[in-house]
């Protein structure tokens, strides 16, 4: 249950006469209300509604809750604010073998942007604008300072209110950290290989797994190569989501996602040897089932038409490298946004947007060892220019840790004393990672 509003913003903040947006706002209310500066969780992607993702939040911030209301708001473009979605390439995104044609591509997005244009412009939906609404929002409801927590992509957005507004930032946690100073996207691919290559190491150490499954770096490169060549049957499957039969060629594609987003949590990475050895084996149907589904919750959950708003602004540095030719995904996702930016408007990005946050605001960073897309050494990198900075990685995990383990309880500690240096976190140490499947039942005891 939360107590929920609309906030009326100006479209451009620099013209506040001009078109109007609506964005959806919501409060938790505390148990037992004593502070006025409420927690404000700022959701990932960039595309992920926030109130349609804190549910599964919600149970691990009772501790905070007791004195402190959470405060969240979709950003622009996202959930019930002014949604842009791109329908459009969704269902590109649905068909594995398409996603490759740039020229398809192209058009589908041209398609999808001159929709939305009709009734936004496209150039005011990133992270300029998305703090901007915070702040209005922060003066609406009359506080003074806000506790600032955010996830993945929302962890950008944290550093760029601190930077802007600090005497309105009264702490920032930071969750699976996003550098200024990264180019969103352009890492992915090497990242990718480096948590992968963690993950197969411990199939190979697990007496069962490597018993059983053999050495998953090698069923990669079978799969890989057999995928890459092409010219496979097609292949009848029961779609997990509904149960329908269907039928599809496997393709690259359907490894390549599988592969990266089921490496960001262990739990799902734990499958992927297994699945790797099926497909080794010529049986495709876990591998395009467990595909199928992942397509459709990304497609759910990622307004990309915000994200585009982002990345196009935010991001126009990003290219194929040499160093990115010979891993998993390749040049794939840098060729991918560059198509698409190609034909999106593009705002205009601060001068000081790139510039590490810095100054005496308390900052708690966190990441899971095993992070596929925002590795730890993100996170030494931003508490760098922090003095009241402490980055705390959590062993044998992957993205999105702060309802892991005991962490709950610290990021409680840390709102309620703005002070990460103090915490002890030795609670961390008892987080083991999840074990590789030795087979189809999954892990042996």
């Amino acid at each position: 249950e939360a107590q929920c509003a609309t906030l009326q913003a100006p479209e451009n903040h620099d013209a506040p006469k001009g078109r109007k947006i609506s964005l959806a706002v919501a409060m938790i209310p505390a148990k037992s209300q004593i502070q006025s500066d409420p927690v404000v969780i700022i959701a990932g992607g960039p595309g992920q509604s926030i109130l349609d993702s804190y549910p599964m939040l919600h149970p691990a911030l009772n501790d905070v809750r007791r004195n402190r209301n959470i405060l969240l708001m979709d950003a622009r473009g996202t959930g019930a604010s002014h949604l842009l979605q791109c329908d459009e390439i969704v269902s590109l995104g649905e068909n594995a073998g398409d996603s490759d044609d740039p020229a398809k591509l192209r058009v589908l997005t041209e398609r999808c942007r001159d929709r939305l244009a009709k009734t936004s412009d496209l150039r005011f939906y990133a992270t300029a604008d998305h703090i901007r609404d915070l702040d209005l929002l922060r003066a609406t409801i009359g506080v003074d300072r806000l506790n600032l927590a955010g996830i993945s992509y929302g962890t950008r957005v944290a550093q760029q209110y601190a930077a802007r507004y600090p005497e309105h930032t009264r702490t920032v946690t930071l969750d699976s950290i996003a550098p200024n100073t990264l180019v969103l996207g352009q890492e992915h691919a090497l990242n990718l290989d480096a948590a992968i290559k963690q993950q197969f190491a411990r199939c190979v150490a697990d007496t069962a797994c490597k018993r059983n499954i053999g050495d998953p770096a090698a069923l990669l490169a079978k799969v890989r190569t057999a995928l890459q060549a092409g010219g496979l049957a097609a292949v009848r499957y029961r779609d997990p989501t509904n149960g329908e039969w269907r039928e599809e060629i496997p393709t690259f594609g359907h490894l390549g996602s599988l592969l990266r987003f089921y490496a960001y949590r262990p739990e799902s990475a734990s499958m992927l040897p297994l699945i790797l050895h099926d497909a080794a084996d010529g049986r495709y149907e876990t591998l395009l089932s467990q595909s199928r589904a992942l397509s459709g919750d990304i497609g759910d959950s990622i307004a990309l038409g915000m994200h585009l708003s982002v990345s196009c602004t935010e991001d126009p540095e990003i290219r194929p490298r040499p160093e990115d030719e010979k891993t998993i995904l390749g040049n794939s996702i840098a060729e991918f946004i560059q198509t698409q930016c190609a034909a999106w408007p593009k705002g205009r990005r601060d001068a000081n947007f790139r510039k590490p946050l810095a100054g005496n605001v308390p900052v708690l960073a966190i990441s899971g060892e095993y992070d596929p897309v925002t590795p730890p050494r993100y996170g030494d990198e931003v508490v760098k220019t922090l003095p009241k900075g402490r980055h705390l990685v959590l062993p044998g995990q992957g993205h999105s840790v702060l309802t892991t383990g005991c962490m709950p309880k610290l990021f409680a500690q840390f709102v309620e004393s703005a002070d990460a240096k103090k915490l002890d976190a030795s609670c961390l140490k008892r987080l083991k990672p999840t074990p590789p499947f030795a087979g189809s039942y999954g892990w042996e005891p």
